[in-house]
């Protein structure tokens, strides 16, 4: 592999190690902003779904955009978009400032990884694609790895304001790195933008995650649920009539006719939902349910990027040897019963068995994932990898946001199963979390089985 073909799958993936950074950090930081702001710490999860929600929202005019000013341009300016809004939340004083200061992050996220990801679909051959991909992901995974520690030393040694405020100057860093070495070549595009069905399928999107992430919180009247959710379900129903009749709607559904992407978009779900809820949930158990704090939270969660990380150096000898089907089923099961596992912790668990669990746990899911998002584009048209990135990554970020309002309504519902409140958690609130969160990855299942053996055979010839 080229010096050429390394340096771009890493200089594209300096967006997603700002979101992996900057997901993981928040992530062990929600106790402390919450007392900061005053506010339980799980209504926090609005500045994360607000977040994760703006980019599935926004993700989808990715591609177009993309196409019509270039794909170089729209990356170096949705990392600078990014980049303003972290500052932004590093000074907002209340809950509305800081979820509107994410959703105005998420807007720049929206563009950064799809846009990376299509600059590195049409700079690598498909003989290269896996290995790309691993160099494509460990950023993220670094990203990863370094989020929960850091966290911890930044919460407990400066101000949580500090998490966001990091991600500016790694933002420059990515967009000085972009200018350098990526070319900024496209074809001209007359496609006017397709603004009917973006609104038809954000209105949607927003509805139905802002029905699931207010039910049963007490954050809004019970009719304002189902509001949102009729409303998100009503627009969802009208954009796929209209996508119908609209050959050039903004996402084309049709795309899930292609076997290998339906199984990493429609499959992938429930898996991405487990990626969503899980890391929301273990700090809030190991801080709040098991009394330790950031630092030792941190310090403990950062084991399952360090297992994502470590299975980077074999992911291109386990596909090529074992398969994509075979591979994707066995990691599934594995991950799945790992998720489940978690729930078995308990405040008198020693550490290091804990780090282990979580370091094999992380390991599994990242070959999963990388397993997954390789095989996605394996029979996809070129012509059609601008779409098809849009609505794989809108997909992603969805199921991840409603993985996190996911795990949080099951925290409120075994609270109060338990005669407690979410304002209160005790670590007993967890362990049914857990186990719920384990067996919905398990639905991944029923679509990795329908893939034949020979399924992305052309990409394992490395």
């Amino acid at each position: 592999m080229t010096d050429r073909a390394r340096i771009i799958p890493l200089i594209v993936a300096c967006p997603l190690f700002l979101q992996n950074l900057d997901t993981s950090i928040m992530a062990t930081a929600l106790p402390s902003i919450a007392r900061s702001l005053g506010v339980e710490a799980l209504h926090l999860n609005l500045a994360i779904t607000s977040y994760l929600l703006s980019l599935a929202v926004c993700l989808p005019a990715s591609g177009w955009l993309a196409d019509r000013f270039g794909a170089r341009r729209v990356f170096c300016s949705a990392i600078g978009l990014f980049s303003l809004a972290s500052a932004l939340c590093g000074i907002a004083m209340s809950l509305p400032q800081l979820v509107v200061f994410r959703v105005l992050q998420g807007m720049g996220g929206a563009m950064m990884v799809p846009v990376g990801r299509l600059i590195l679909l049409r700079s690598v051959p498909p003989a290269r694609m896996v290995a790309a991909m691993v160099w494509f992901t460990v950023p993220g995974a670094v990203g990863r790895l370094a989020g929960p520690l850091l966290g911890g030393v930044v919460v407990t040694f400066t101000s949580w304001r500090w998490i966001f405020l990091l991600n500016v100057p790694f933002g420059v860093i990515g967009v000085l790195c972009a200018l350098a070495f990526i070319e900024d070549t496209h074809d001209a595009l007359d496609e006017r933008f397709d603004l009917p069905g973006f609104i038809l399928l954000s209105t949607g999107l927003v509805g139905l995650v802002g029905g699931l992430d207010t039910a049963g919180r007490g954050l809004v009247p019970q009719w304002v649920t189902f509001a949102f959710t009729g409303t998100g379900a009503l627009s969802m129903l009208l954009y796929w009539l209209y996508s119908r009749r609209h050959a050039d709607a903004i996402i084309d559904p049709l795309l899930l006719r292609y076997k290998a992407y339906r199984t990493a978009v429609l499959g992938g779900m429930p898996l991405r939902i487990g990626i969503g809820a899980s890391p929301f949930l273990m700090p809030l158990m190991l801080q709040l349910g098991f009394g330790l704090s950031p630092l030792t939270s941190g310090s403990l969660s950062v084991a399952t990027a360090v297992g994502s990380l470590a299975v980077r150096g074999v992911m291109s000898t386990a596909i090529r040897r074992i398969g994509f089907r075979t591979l994707l089923i066995a990691a599934t099961c594995v991950t799945g019963c790992f998720y489940a596992c978690y729930g078995l912790f308990r405040p008198g668990t020693p550490h290091l068995l804990i780090f282990c669990v979580l370091l094999v746990g992380g390991l599994f899911n990242s070959l999963a994932m990388v397993t997954l998002n390789t095989l996605g584009y394996a029979d996809m048209p070129k012509p059609k990898m601008s779409r098809a990135t849009a609505l794989s990554g809108m997909a992603q970020q969805l199921s991840v946001s409603l993985g996190v309002a996911f795990g949080a309504s099951l925290l409120v519902l075994t609270a109060r199963l338990h005669g407690g409140s979410a304002a209160h958690l005790a670590a007993r609130d967890f362990s049914p979390a857990f186990f719920v969160v384990g067996a919905a990855v398990l639905c991944s299942l029923f679509f990795f089985v329908k893939l034949s053996k020979e399924e992305g055979a052309q990409l394992r010839q490395l």
